[in-house]
């Protein structure tokens, strides 16, 4: 099999003294309420060899446990507003600059504590120190996704949370697979490891740098599951 990479992307990468190759694997639009297991069997199974790693988008195992938040479900307050105006905009994708996404947070930690975090936030701008917010409201807030139709227009109508018992999920798929995986959240900016498969012996600093680039990218490149294979590195001999 070719390994083949995102645009933009590269195949191989190099972690330490070890290198690696990702296959970004192409699937169809993942819908709400899915069986990962079933796409794991059909897009993963056919390419997978004994040692090779599955890394997961967040965001598919979420919508397969049908982990979504519906506008329609939500009232939108003048505090929602407000604050996502003070909030600061990255290229990583929308946050709680978003109104709907600040409304979560305040839904989800209370209305104090959002306000405790922008307070805290905006001190830590001061002192060129960001992420505060994020780092208090906690990982429910930080891994929304969703909530914008610029890429996918399904996506304005609801948010997507965090998978739930990510680990346990990467138990099942190597139960019922025999395919080592992990679940990430990642895009062009930071990699997060959400959870992985007890029998998966790599520390969370080298799956992460088996990642470091975003190999499966964050537009509409429908490539939620990247194949990762360990290559012969090629060894420097003193001349």
């Amino acid at each position: 099999m070719e390994f083949a990479a995102n645009p933009d992307k590269q195949v191989e990468i190099r972690v330490g003294a070890r290198a690696f190759a990702r296959h970004a694997i192409q699937t169809h639009f993942v819908q709400i309420g899915e069986d990962y297991i079933d796409l794991v069997e059909r897009y993963v199974k056919p390419l997978y060899e004994d040692g090779d790693i599955l890394s997961i988008s967040e965001k598919i195992i979420a919508l397969c446990q049908k982990r979504v938040v519906y506008k329609k479900d939500m009232k939108l307050s003048f505090m929602a507003k407000f604050l996502s105006r003070f909030a600061m905009h990255t290229d990583a994708g929308v946050g709680v600059d978003s109104p709907w996404k600040m409304q979560f947070a305040i839904d989800h930690c209370g209305i104090w504590k959002v306000l405790w975090a922008a307070i805290c936030a905006g001190f830590g701008k001061l002192f060129g120190k960001h992420g505060i917010f994020y780092d208090i409201v906690g990982q429910e807030i930080t891994g929304l996704d969703g909530f914008y139709d610029h890429v996918f227009s399904e996506y304005g109508n609801y948010g997507i949370r965090i998978p739930e018992n990510s680990s346990g999920v990467c138990d099942e798929i190597y139960e019922k697979t025999g395919i080592l995986a992990m679940i990430v959240d990642a895009n062009d900016i930071c990699r997060e490891l959400l959870g992985k498969a007890g029998a998966l012996n790599e520390t969370t600093s080298d799956l992460m740098g088996m990642i470091d680039d975003n190999p499966a990218g964050q537009d509409t490149q429908c490539t939620p599951f990247v194949l990762i294979r360990e290559t012969k590195a090629e060894t420097q001999t003193a001349s």
